[in-house]
């Protein structure tokens, strides 16, 4: 065995048995010693490992993570908490300056208009007391209504004014074309124009006692007829 194997050997298992391995050191001293020497280093490791481990460790150390998920999670929680807050006081603010931003109804109209297409397409025949029976959920409109028919009414939803609940219709003029009329309860900071028109709609409004009612239509609609029906039907 050279002396390279022999220290291979020696490194790895000082406590080979093989013959080679125990040949080598019969025949050389200085290695033998070696040998001792490293088995000497291996018992002292040992021992230094071989250390009782005190008693209820295990459950300390499992004790000490979950207290330390708690406390994660406690963080994790009041960071949500403080989020959800932050959350709430920008949504409350940003609703509270909406409330007092002025609403500009002919603009929002028309952008009602353009944006609810259906609603132009609908072909039915709604009766007033339907349509009464809506208006009577509009805050400040618990006692207007129509005590008759205002002509055909095609299409009646709820739609939303910058936080303002009002009344969507679709009505006829008296050549059946189709003119879209939005019942808006009063408010101090909205702004009404009598008349208005874009590119492809034009519209007119009027106030009643407690509703800003706009008119929208077709360039060939006669928004002047639909105004006098209900003028005349809605008190």
């Amino acid at each position: 065995m050279d002396d390279l194997q022999f220290r291979r050997q020696a490194y790895g298992d000082p406590n080979n048995q093989s013959e080679a391995f125990l040949t080598h050191l019969a025949e050389n001293k200085d290695d033998a010693k070696f040998v001792n020497d490293l088995k000497a280093f291996d018992q002292k490791l040992t021992q230094a490992l071989n250390i009782d481990v005190p008693e209820g460790l295990a459950d300390k150390l499992l004790l000490r993570h979950q207290l330390s998920q708690h406390q994660q999670t406690q963080k994790r929680g009041r960071y949500m908490m403080a989020m959800a807050a932050s959350v709430a006081f920008v949504v409350g603010v940003s609703f509270s300056l909406l409330r007092f931003t002025p609403l500009n109804l002919t603009e929002n109209s028309l952008a009602h208009v353009h944006h609810e297409t259906k609603a132009l397409v609908m072909e039915q025949d709604i009766g007033f007391n339907d349509v009464n029976f809506k208006l009577a959920s509009l805050k400040g409109l618990n006692d207007s209504k129509f005590i008759k028919q205002p002509g055909r009414v095609f299409y009646t939803s709820y739609c939303d004014f910058q936080g303002v609940k009002s009344l969507h219709l679709v009505m006829a003029d008296d050549l059946g074309n189709k003119v879209t009329l939005f019942i808006v309860p009063v408010e101090s900071r909205m702004v009404l124009e009598e008349a208005f028109a874009d590119n492809q709609y034009k519209g007119k409004s009027f106030q009643t006692a407690d509703a800003y009612m706009i008119l929208v239509g077709e360039p060939a609609s006669d928004l002047d007829f639909v105004k006098k029906e209900v003028e005349n039907t809605f008190i």
